[in-house]
């Protein structure tokens, strides 16, 4: 029951979601305008690329695609299972995450092309985590599902349908944090460039500490 839930869910909810914005939004400025922490327009710019761009701009963004692809098969094999269940290996995978965010950012300040591969696996880390959660496939690695699911509820309540709080205020977290972490990635990248890399990697790792105390205590 969601009731039995703990509000970690929720704080925790947000908090990955700042981590992902934050990373998109440093993607989109410094890496050619490319998305990092959702696969919908690459997978677009994949398709046109067929229609006249160089073969190197093809492979790349596949190599995003196939990047992201891999790090969601990781949190996969580490966890086990799409229900939310403590005691799942969440903190490793959150620290591999952080581990794949400095390595984006020691490879991006380079100028290596990898490091992008890096920030979109660490991403598919991320999104791996994701839990189905109440019947509601929850992602906070982009917003496109959770407009739809609190949308979906939200013409269900007009019908005279109960209405769940819970699990409209966990995508309202998921929302605000995301676009926050816009703003936070913008402002970090203006001001340090790919340096801004070190706050969402130092999140995961506090998050994933986070976990572990909570599951021993």
């Amino acid at each position: 029951m969601i009731s039995k839930l703990p509000r970690w869910i929720e704080y925790g909810a947000f908090v990955l979601a700042l981590v992902a914005g934050c990373i998109n939004a440093i993607g989109l400025l410094g890496f050619q305008h490319q998305s990092v922490s959702h696969l919908s327009g690459t997978a677009t710019l994949l398709g046109t690329s067929f229609l006249g761009d160089s073969f190197e701009n093809t492979l790349h963004l596949a190599a995003v695609l196939f990047a992201f692809f891999t790090g969601a098969s990781i949190s996969g094999f580490i966890l086990h299972g799409g229900q939310l269940k403590l005691g799942r290996r969440y903190d490793i995978a959150l620290f591999l995450e952080a581990m794949f965010i400095f390595v984006a950012l020691f490879f991006l300040s380079k100028g290596y092309f990898s490091g992008q591969l890096a920030a979109s696996l660490a991403c598919g880390i991320q999104n791996g985590l994701a839990t189905t959660y109440s019947g509601a496939v929850i992602r906070t690695t982009h917003l496109t599902g959770i407009f739809t699911d609190l949308g979906l509820m939200l013409g269900s309540g007009f019908k005279g349908e109960r209405l769940d709080k819970r699990k409209a205020m966990l995508f309202a977290h998921i929302i605000v944090g995301f676009v926050l972490g816009g703003t936070l990635g913008g402002y970090l990248f203006i001001s340090y460039s790919f340096q801004a890399l070190w706050v969402p990697g130092c999140i995961c790792l506090i998050l994933a500490a986070a976990y572990r105390a909570y599951l021993k205590s």
